[in-house]
């Protein structure tokens, strides 16, 4: 079944990842009100700054925000801001920098990925502190220079609160900055229940890209930069990467409805919630068993090959194969429904009867 003959279905059959999703009504709403008459380009219009108040009041400090249209830009520009060419840029192995951006975070910044390993897609303390002094002042190599957080990670896991506060006093020790790739951010301060300052600057990230394209915006992402200090510079590095739209108000128009009476957190609410509910749905399935815990809205399982292909060949789709045998992953969305859990947990129990 193509995306085309999924979106005709009577249920939501693509659980490969929370890109499949379209955008919130709220947000095409908001780009037919601002295409309205003329508006000031690139970033001085009236949604730019109104987005940048709302992000300054939720996250109860000045801000500074730039504006982009990919996370991949957010995080590769953030993390040019934050290393000099000769610099290290420690990140975890499955991190969405080291895997998925085709080394666009060494292109902007000429700085060099390290990938450290850690339990749940985190990172671990004592490896990174190690990093951190390796070969410090040599000369002849690389130098630490920042650390690049995954909130949620990769595999769906969240840093707590604590761990992000020790992640930046190791960074803090060393000299380092800590920036944040919040992708699925929203998941993961709903999870936490705690405010986004809390899970941010108050914790010591200097950084953060703020994610909102999986969570129910069609295409903008923004960097939230809390020391405002480095404004000017990102301007120009925004502007280099040709990412300073000239009608940035059909980005900004997105944003400022994304934040607008909480459109953000209830996506993400009912996202996670939904991951949940799809989690306990599977765990009824004698051939699924769920693999680790269901933080925010990404589930790993582990099912036979014969019942991957099965339900693949009903026209459901997600990924497996990655992540070891016979594992797979399933991602909810804020467009996920309960009736599309029901049936999807429906057949598989009809088709695992036959495995």
């Amino acid at each position: 079944m193509n995306i085309a003959e999924q979106q005709r279905a009577p249920f939501n059959t693509n659980f490969g990842s929370d890109n499949t999703a379209g955008a919130s009504d709220e947000i095409m709403q908001a780009l037919l009100t601002c295409n309205s008459g003329a508006a000031a380009p690139y970033g001085n219009d009236e949604y730019s700054l109104r987005a940048e108040q709302r992000l300054s009041e939720i996250f109860e400090c000045p801000v500074s925000v730039f504006i982009v249209t990919t996370g991949s830009a957010a995080n590769a520009l953030s993390l040019s801001l934050l290393t000099p060419a000769w610099g290290n840029i420690y990140c975890h192995v499955d991190s969405h920098i080291n895997n998925d951006e085709c080394a666009a975070p060494e292109f902007f910044s000429g700085a060099k990925l390290v990938a450290t390993q850690g339990a749940d897609s985190k990172l671990d303390i004592d490896q990174l502190s190690a990093f951190c002094g390796h070969k410090r002042g040599d000369v002849h190599s690389t130098q630490p220079a920042c650390v690049s957080i995954s909130q949620a990670t990769e595999t769906g896991s969240i840093y707590t609160i604590d761990e992000i506060s020790a992640i930046s006093k190791v960074c803090k020790s060393n000299g380092l900055s800590l920036h944040m790739d919040g992708a699925r951010f929203a998941n993961a301060l709903c999870a936490l229940d705690c405010t986004p300052a809390q899970m941010t600057w108050q914790a010591g990230v200097d950084i953060l890209s703020f994610g909102a394209s999986k969570n129910g915006a069609l295409s903008v992402e923004a960097i939230v930069l809390f020391d405002q200090s480095h404004s000017e510079e990102l301007g120009y590095r925004r502007k280099r990467a040709g990412h300073l739209c000239s009608k940035m108000r059909f980005q900004a128009a997105q944003l400022d409805a994304y934040l607008a009476d909480d459109l953000w957190l209830r996506n993400a609410q009912q996202a996670n919630a939904m991951a949940q509910y799809l989690a306990t749905g599977l765990a009824q399935v004698d051939a699924i068993s769920i693999q680790g815990k269901v933080e925010a809205n990404i589930i790993f399982c582990q099912m036979p090959a014969t019942l991957f292909e099965a339900l693949q060949a009903e026209g459901f789709y997600f990924y497996s194969g990655r992540w070891g045998k016979d594992v797979c992953r399933l991602v909810t969305s804020f467009a996920t429904q309960s009736r599309d859990i029901d049936h999807f947990v429906s057949c598989a129990k009809r088709l695992a009867l036959n495995v």
